[in-house]
């Protein structure tokens, strides 16, 4: 098997539209204002999804200053590094005459998109966040009777969506089906950029065993309710399961790139990271082994040789010094990505790469990066504090929304003078819309409360998790306080 990237850059979407600015369509037109992958960056980069990360938590939550990382923040930071990741591969291409420059735009601007929406399906409070919603389902199907009648059975598969939550799953159901523009078809994205956010491109009956020895399995890449449509991308695409676009690799690359540096500068701003401290100690653990240490001793002469101006506030003088570490590290894996990908470029195109990433041989520095962060950041009292708080949070909104879509007829749900009416209303007319849209459920027909009734289990889940993980930190923190009369720290 050859991918073939006229089929991996695929422009086919769901629903066929023509872009406010295609003037190529146009038999007047002379240019083209834009390609399809930025027509998909320019349609969602204004939206509510998009709009929502910038209150949901990249290391520290719930914050009021102006200088932490958000999901926002960080999402654009790996959506400019692996637009620039794009053309860097797509020039190395077009030299090999595999690509044209027409392409390396487009494989760019599908790379800028990706990096803007990798993390749209995040829940509150960040990956903790996503721990929670795992545990809590984790018991529910441990303890509810509901599901032993017949017409609410669930298979393995449909449990393991909850099990095994994750915000890279729920991203693909957001493009797909829940940004809404006009209709039941989500942002309405080309295949080529819904196929570069798959990361584990296998659903979760599926899921292989790491690598790492353990036994445990890995992380999966899409519900059973969006089966349908990533089977109809796969074949369009020319991609099979089990095989990543080759996007992903290098949307993977930036984020990796991205967040191993900037966590470290956000924690040595909030005065969690003693740098000096720390980069002895990175410094130390690299040059203990032989090869790694010659590997990156020009890089590390590179770093102490920028020295900030002597001039400059103390304070500022140390962040001036951990944003040259930043810069510096960043060029530097920005190259060994690009070089990794050139040097296993035909086995990315047969789908045959069998390592997990572009920078697997830069482990002794990635870990020694990530080790920083999850010593003094992660595991800081601040973190710690608002992890249990959005604890507390998540299980009590999923207790109150699960426990009233599955134990009310629809009559009730309808009836905003019954308690559970008021909790419906609650709910986000857009989740209610898509659930209960006759295009994508077709089983569903009459009134309101007669498809409301008519919802499995599995679709009335999806819909209180739906609602729950697409609210920011603060508003899901705002209405457990609003439902329980409860204050809590911040």
């Amino acid at each position: 098997m050859e991918l073939q990237w006229k089929n991996l850059l695929s422009t086919k979407r769901e629903r066929q539209s023509e872009s406010a600015y295609a003037t190529s369509k146009r038999p007047d037109s002379k240019y083209v204002a834009r390609n399809e992958f930025e027509a998909d960056y320019d349609r969602i980069v204004g939206s509510s999804s998009v709009r929502r990360l910038q209150d949901k938590a990249q290391v520290f939550p719930l914050q009021e200053n102006d200088y932490t990382r958000t999901r926002l923040t960080h999402s654009i930071e790996v959506s400019a590094l692996a637009r620039s990741l794009g053309k860097a591969v797509g020039r190395q291409l077009e030299e090999k005459s595999i690509f044209n420059a027409e392409q390396t735009e487009c494989f760019a601007a599908l790379l800028q998109t990706a990096g803007l929406i990798h993390d749209l399906g995040n829940p509150p409070f960040g990956h903790y966040g996503e721990s929670v919603i795992r545990d809590w389902f984790k018991q529910y199907f441990e303890g509810i009777s509901i599901l032993e009648k017949t017409e609410n059975v669930m298979s393995e598969q449909e449990k393991n969506d909850f099990l095994y939550f994750d915000g890279n799953v729920q991203n693909v159901r957001i493009v797909t089906k829940l940004q809404t523009l006009n209709d039941c078809y989500g942002a309405n994205f080309t295949y080529a950029t819904i196929a570069s956010i798959l990361k584990y491109p296998w659903a979760s009956d599926k899921r292989p065993e790491k690598k790492d020895g353990s036994g445990k399995k890995g992380k999966f890449g899409y519900f059973k309710s969006e089966e349908d449509i990533i089977e109809e991308i796969q074949k369009e695409t020319g991609l099979v399961e089990n095989v990543r676009h080759p996007a992903t690799y290098l949307l993977e690359a930036a984020d990796d790139i991205i967040y191993s540096c900037d966590d470290i500068e956000d924690g040595v701003k909030k005065g969690y990271i003693n740098w000096e401290e720390q980069y002895g100690r990175l410094k130390k653990s690299i040059n203990k082994n032989v090869d790694s240490a010659e590997k990156y001793k020009k890089l590390f002469e590179r770093i102490e040789n920028k020295i900030p101006d002597e001039s400059m506030d103390p304070a500022e003088k140390k962040i001036a010094g951990v944003r040259n570490f930043r810069n510096i590290i960043q060029a530097y894996l920005f190259q060994c990505a690009v070089d990794r990908f050139a040097k296993s470029y035909d086995s990315i195109i047969k789908g045959e790469y069998e390592e997990e990433d572009l920078l697997y041989e830069e482990k002794p520095l990635m870990n020694e990066l990530f080790r920083i962060t999850k010593e003094d950041c992660f595991s800081c009292h601040e973190v710690l504090a608002l992890e249990l708080v959005g604890d507390r949070v998540l299980r009590t909104l999923l207790d109150i929304f699960v426990k009233t879509l599955t134990e009310h007829r629809g009559k009730e749900l309808c009836d905003v003078k019954t308690y559970a009416g008021k909790v419906f209303k609650l709910i986000s007319p857009n989740f209610v819309y898509i659930a209960l849209n006759e295009k994508r459920n077709k089983r569903l027909k009459g009134s309101k409360e007669e498809k409301l009734d008519q919802l499995r289990v599995y679709d009335k889940l999806h819909l209180a998790v739906d609602f729950i993980s697409g609210m920011t930190d603060s508003y899901a923190v705002n209405l457990y306080e609003e439902l329980t009369g409860i204050k809590l720290p911040r």
